[in-house]
């Protein structure tokens, strides 16, 4: 039976899942690779700290060297986070020779690529299945279950603190920043939410995604990323009345040789299985030419979920140890393609507006929409009670980017309207 040796890099919240799984089931492991996995050293900052697992204190160090540079390891597990102390470690490991697991979806979103080069070079495995959708097995999915297929467009709930705010908002008509805080006093959020609230999370996810599905090189600067903090109550409870549900979506979607990724607040309809996902809770609905239109479900986030996408990471490491075949999985993609343009786009849009509640304001709206060519889908007025001002909702028919945001440039220069927003519809 051949050994496994692993290093843990980090001890936080998913490295005690890990250590709890490894102690829990290291029989069962054993049966599964047929070999014998053993944690030989954690890095921690602090090797005096309470744990919540039991671990044999002779094992923590805080040198990660001892780590790196042992020759008796042979897998790497980083779940410090960060970027570029990451990077370092990781890449000293791999050229090392040690295999490599990762839950840091940053770091795989930055510099995968470069990465991945270089344990195809040193025959090393890179695994990183937690850095996307927690315990959601989406990457496995894409390059082993998927392989025959040609995957056309994926959109995901990709980031548990957004749908958590945004579930709240819906659910018990909390304002944005009530729901925030409620998911940070829960552990959902960061003190700092930034990265969440402002669609980087998501978008980086979103990087990893396409990078897999399509077999193409994507960068961060390739996605077009608007975050939720301009979201109100308001606008959940309108987007409600005309049938659709407010989420923090990934969209990714290749066609004619020309890619289109996004991440921003949109409209499903309540009868698209992505309305019904809440919470803290992540998936992502996939459009592939064979097999039609699958959901992956499940938690996005947390000590158990992450951890277990972890482990599962390590039995692949394992059996590829086996069978000395590590590196042999990993495949850089040389296709190429091109960003959509804007004017090839095409979408339906949800627009919310305060406007003038006096004759022939609402003449003005439609003369503009017929005069640019975009016919209305659903739409919804209520006046406001002692106002002179009107709630205006209208969902369109599929029109050209391009071409609705000019006209809703004009429509906000319509001496009727007070103000006015859209977001995007996705279609069911």
């Amino acid at each position: 039976m051949k050994k496994v040796s692993v290093g843990l890099l980090g001890f936080g919240t998913v490295g005690t899942g890990v250590v709890r799984l490894l102690t829990k089931d290291k029989e069962r492991l054993e049966e599964r690779t047929g070999c014998q996995i053993q944690l030989e050293k954690i890095l921690v900052r602090n090797k005096n700290r309470a744990r919540k697992v039991l671990i044999d204190n002779r094992k923590l160090t805080t040198d990660v060297y001892e780590i790196l540079d042992n020759p008796t390891i042979n897998v790497i597990i980083e779940l410090i986070g960060g970027v570029d102390q990451a990077y370092r470690y990781i890449l000293r490991a791999l050229k090392n020779k040690k295999n490599v697991i990762t839950a840091n979806k940053d770091l795989m979103a930055s510099y995968g690529e470069e990465l991945l080069l270089e344990a195809r070079a040193n025959q090393c495995d890179l695994y990183y299945e937690a850095s996307v959708a927690g315990g959601i097995p989406i990457l496995r999915t894409l390059t082993d279950s998927l392989a025959s297929d040609r995957i056309n467009k994926m959109i995901g709930i990709v980031n548990g603190t957004t749908n958590y705010i945004l579930s709240k908002m819906s659910s018990e008509g909390l304002s944005y920043e009530k729901a925030l805080s409620s998911a940070q006093r829960l552990g959902f959020a960061e003190s700092d939410p930034t990265s969440d609230v402002e669609g980087l999370d998501a978008a980086r996810k979103m990087v990893i995604l396409s990078h897999l599905a399509y077999s193409i090189p994507v960068k961060l600067a390739d996605v077009s990323i608007k975050g939720i903090t301009d979201v109100t109550r308001e606008d959940i409870q309108f987007a409600k009345k005309l049938g659709y549900t407010i989420k923090l979506v990934g969209v990714s979607e290749v066609s004619n040789g020309a890619i289109d990724i996004r991440v921003e607040p949109t409209l499903l309809p309540d009868l698209h299985p992505l309305a019904s996902v809440e919470n803290e809770n992540n998936a992502i609905y996939v459009h592939s030419e064979a097999l039609g239109q699958t959901m992956y479900y499940g938690a996005g986030a947390g000590e158990g979920p992450t951890a277990v996408s972890v482990v599962s990471d390590l039995i692949s490491v394992a059996r590829n140890i086996a069978l000395n075949v590590t590196g042999n999985h990993i495949f850089i993609p040389k296709k190429e393609l091109h960003s959509r343009k804007d004017s090839l786009v095409e979408s339906q849009f949800f627009i919310r507006m305060h406007m003038k509640d006096e004759p022939g304001s609402f003449s003005k709206l439609t003369d503009l929409f017929r005069e640019q060519r975009i016919s209305l889908g659903k739409l919804y007025q209520e006046p406001i009670p002692g106002s002179d001002v009107a709630e205006v909702a209208i969902i369109t028919h599929i029109t050209n980017k391009v071409l609705f945001e000019n006209s809703f440039a004009m429509l906000k220069k319509l001496d009727v309207v007070v103000n006015a927003k859209y977001f995007r519809v996705e279609r069911g």
